[in-house]
């Protein structure tokens, strides 16, 4: 135990009492105490001594449990005082002490001394001189210590110490309470402040026994969040401890047995209260974690209030360093690289609701698992139509809130994967599918937790563990406490409302159905959709959100690569590039949020039309990056032209699927034009906006009354519930509602953004455009969208003329058309399409004069000449309109005819 010491003495004398060293462990009364010695390599031996003389009185004790007729005991008078003197005085300090007495049953009485020898303070007689302890009846001062002992006790009398004082002592016996009426009640009437308290007793390393002060409530607090290892009581009584509990339990004891502490009373669990202790020298919790005496546990992490993290980040650093309980631990991402740990990634594709597709920057793809989260999914046995195949995704509640959640924060998105753990593949039971390998990982985009918001929004659960359980997420309690907070408020799952029903129908295949629609789809122009699957390149399964329907969509216009098929006896192998081109597609879109324009049906009932994702065409990409060819159809089409262009510059690169292109000589033959009639079927527009390059905007007059009628319920919306000027983040093609200088909101398009105070925007119902901060934009509300009533400013070229490229002379002719026809009603004829937008010619209202025409008279333009039979006559006007400005000498012409020498200088052609 402690080191020893021999007093000299002559041989022939009486024996010295030999002096022994320890440390004071607990003090038991005020005449008994537990010293113990130095640890090596465990516990340290302990030993009682109690003081030889004296006599203090007894404390309180509680009637054993398995005496049912036994009381309580109180103290006896001064009890207390006398402990809590020595308490003070002696706890975890070093003394020293001569045995002189020991009894036949082991009871050992001596003195004890403050300090190394006996010179230092002589405990006895401190007690018996605050009149705290009585010497012994019957005993006789027949030596000096009992003489000493004889002067210090009436000392005491004389100045009225402690017993000696008046009256009976009662005020220094204690109201001891064993047990609490209502412990929830109790905990939350400290309302977490923290409570003075003596630790009495250390059950374990992370269970004692405290009083709580000034009220002496005797409790058991736990401490919030770990377990120590514990004393496993065998059938005979006897006590086997874990591996570790000795050591968990003295490293407790040494530092907070009969300390003065303080507990935040934090939760309760039956009579026993979770709590966190607060020492001078630090918080006992995280030390005993730190030094691997302790582990996390779930159930009670929750309530710990001075911040989880810090407790998984102790047990960590236990772990990293295989502390003790941690001796054999094997990390569950040990065996992987750290630029497999932790990497960053851009998002593919959402599988359901808790797992994403990657791809990393070697351009591998990888599946990546939500860490310890588990997805809507249906509860009970006949919830489901057994007739009925199931569709996860609609049919099972919330999943597709909680796929929709993942997908338009995720999709195309760059996001920080950190794995915690690689799931080992597991075979199939008679319940549970086999399950390959998966990668667990904690996703997380702008400092975001993607698990941890899922689950708050109640569209996925947290999965419960072992507690030796160490594959979990590695912020594993934030999602708990999102848990707690969804069901708190009663968010998704967790909601008493009734859950959200999806009517989804699938017309993929389904010829009769198809059929019904297409006159639908074909009216609507361009429809919002998702693309949910990518069969090939140019086929895909698309979401209709407006009309909550899929359907099977092939691009128009193009030959793409046939991909390898099963079918029944073989495998028919894909052609070459097939699989790049699906891959391109995929990339591309694959649950984006895309517009489809419906042309027509095949016999199959696929749908076949062009798909246009951030203003661009798919099929013009697909031609452009060599994995398709213009197919013949595609010649009736508005894109005829970027298709042509695209593969034109594709085969000169020759990659792909023009590796073995030969460009073939091609004889001069003069084109055969069709004959065909020229259409004039003009119809009232008014012209909103003129451009710099002599566009214009235009809308229908026959939906102009649906616009007013829509601008004024939206600005009685907007004036009823005005948007929170800088609460909107505008992004590129995003639809918005802007301030205009007129002080009124117009829906908008978001064209660019520079800054915060410089977003570029395009009013889609007027044609202008404008740059504004993005305080003077807002959300667009939904009854104003453009799927209730569509853009109405329409953008058209004038046809049959050449913009002058010179600036000078294109702001003439700019500024002679907005002086003639801004802001006033025209009729507007469609003569041929364009890549960029329709050409048409333009007359006034009332006279009916043709306003290209004019421009080409004022000498303002010159003709664009075309072969078109058809349009032969209205060109051989134009060209004589020409030849009357260059007589006259008009704008353009007023140096003559310059084409000759230097058109190029001038921008012309002739």
């Amino acid at each position: 135990m402690a080191s020893s010491a021999q007093s000299g003495g002559s041989s022939g004398g009486p024996a010295v009492p030999t002096v022994q060293r320890g440390i004071v462990k607990m003090v038991l009364s005020g005449c008994a105490i537990i010293v113990r010695g130095q640890p090596r390599g465990g516990p340290p031996p302990e030993r009682q001594i109690n003081l030889s003389n004296i006599r203090a009185g007894n404390l309180a004790r509680r009637a054993a449990a398995t005496q049912p007729d036994a009381k309580d005991t109180p103290d006896e008078p001064w009890a207390f005082p006398a402990r809590e003197f020595l308490r003070k005085k002696l706890i975890g300090k070093e003394v020293c002490f001569t045995i002189e007495n020991k009894t036949p049953q082991g009871r050992e009485y001596g003195m004890i001394y403050l300090g190394k020898d006996t010179t230092g303070e002589n405990i006895a007689e401190s007690l018996v001189a605050e009149g705290l302890a009585t010497r012994r009846e019957g005993m006789r001062a027949n030596n000096p210590e009992q003489s000493r002992l004889s002067e210090c006790e009436e000392q005491a009398k004389a100045a009225k110490k402690g017993m000696w004082s008046e009256g009976n002592g009662s005020h220094t016996i204690r109201d001891l309470k064993y047990t609490i009426e209502n412990p929830r009640h109790f905990v939350d009437s400290h309302h977490q402040k923290p409570v003075n308290a003596i630790i009495e007793h250390v059950r374990d390393g992370s269970v004692v026994r405290a009083l709580l002060l000034p009220d002496y409530y005797l409790v058991t607090v736990m401490l919030s969040g770990i377990k120590c290892p514990t004393f496993r009581r065998e059938a005979d009584g006897s006590e086997t401890p874990e591996p570790f509990a000795a050591e968990a339990k003295f490293f407790t004891e040494s530092r907070l047995l009969q300390r003065d502490v303080q507990i935040i009373l934090e939760s309760c669990h039956n009579q026993n209260v979770l709590g966190t202790i607060l020492h001078p020298n630090g918080n006992i919790t995280e030390l005993l974690l730190k030094e691997g005496f302790a582990r996390c546990v779930d159930w009670s992490i929750a309530v710990y209030t001075r911040g989880a993290e810090k407790l998984r980040a102790a047990e960590r650093f236990a772990k990293e360093r295989r502390l003790r309980i941690w001796r054999d631990y094997v990390a569950p991402t040990a065996n992987l690289d750290q630029k497999d740990k932790q990497f960053v990634a851009k998002v593919m594709q959402v599988l359901n609701a808790d797992a994403i597709v990657v791809k990393l920057n070697s351009g591998d793809y990888k599946t990546i698992h939500l860490s310890s989260i588990r997805p809507p999914r249906l509860e009970g046995e006949n919830t489901q139509d057994k007739n009925k195949k199931l569709r996860p995704l609609y049919d099972i509640p919330y999943m597709f809130e909680a796929r929709e959640f993942l997908r338009k924060k995720l999709i195309g998105k760059k996001v920080n994967v950190t794995v915690d753990y690689i799931r080992p593949a597991s075979p199939a039971t008679e319940t549970i599918p086999a399950f390959s390998e998966r990668t667990c990982a904690t996703v997380t985009i702008g400092g975001i937790n993607i698990a941890e918001a899922l689950v708050s929004k109640g569209l996925a659960t947290v999965i419960r563990y072992r507690q030796d359980d160490d594959q979990r997420s590695s912020h594993y309690d934030e999602l708990l406490a999102a848990e707690a907070r969804a069901i708190k408020n009663g968010k998704g799952l967790h909601s008493k409302k009734e859950v959200p029903i999806h009517r989804v129908a699938d017309i993929s295949g389904d010829t009769q159905k198809a059929k019904q629609f297409l006159p639908f789809l074909q009216r609507a122009g361009r429809s919002e959709a998702v693309v949910e699957y990518v069969f090939s390149g140019s086929r895909l399964k698309l979401y209709l959100p407006k009309e909550t329907c899929l359907i099977t969509f092939l691009l128009a216009g193009i030959e793409c690569p046939r991909g390898a098929r099963n079918l029944p006896g073989l495998v028919q192998e894909g052609e070459p590039f097939s699989e790049e081109a699906t891959l391109f597609t995929k990339e591309l879109v694959l649950q984006r949020e895309v517009e489809v324009e419906v042309e027509s049906m095949d016999k199959a009932g696929n749908f076949i039309g062009w798909l246009h994702m951030d203003g661009a065409n798919l099929s013009v990409l697909l031609v452009e990056h060599a994995l398709s060819k213009v197919h013949f159809t595609a010649e009736r089409s508005a894109y005829y032209k970027s298709l042509l262009s695209a593969e034109e510059a594709a085969k000169q690169k020759k990659e792909k699927v023009w590796a073995h292109y030969e460009e073939q000589p091609v004889e001069e033959v003069m084109p055969v034009l069709e004959e065909k009639e020229r259409s004039a079927s003009y119809k009232p527009v008014f012209v909103t906006e003129i451009t710099d390059d002599l566009h214009f905007y235009v809308q229908d007059v026959e939906t102009g009354t649906q616009l007013e009628k829509l601008m004024e319920n939206m600005r009685n919306d907007i004036s009823s519930h005005p948007p929170v000027e800088g609460s909107y983040a505008p992004r590129r093609g995003e639809f918005c509602i802007a301030k205009f200088v007129d002080g009124e909101w117009y829906r908008a398009r978001v064209e660019k953004v520079e800054s915060p105070a410089k977003v570029h925007v395009f009013y889609i119902d007027y044609g202008n455009r404008e740059i504004l901060p993005s305080t003077r934009l807002g959300t667009l509300p939904p009854a104003f969208s453009t799927r209730v009533l569509p853009a109405q400013a329409t953008e058209y070229a004038f046809a049959f003329i050449q913009v002058p490229q010179d600036e000078d002379a294109r702001t003439d002719a700019v500024d002679s058309v907005v002086r003639d026809i801004q802001n006033t009603q025209c009729l507007l004829n469609v003569e041929h399409l364009s890549a960029g937008c329709p050409h048409v010619t333009l007359q006034f209202a009332d006279s009916k004069g043709d306003v290209g025409l004019g421009l080409v008279k004022e000498g303002l333009v010159m003709v664009e000449v075309r072969k078109e039979k058809q349009f032969q006559k209205v060109i051989t006007e134009y060209l004589n309109a020409q030849e009357s400005a260059k007589s006259a000498r008009l704008n353009l012409w007023r140096y003559g005819d310059f084409r000759a020498d230097d058109a190029d200088e001038f921008g012309y052609s002739r």
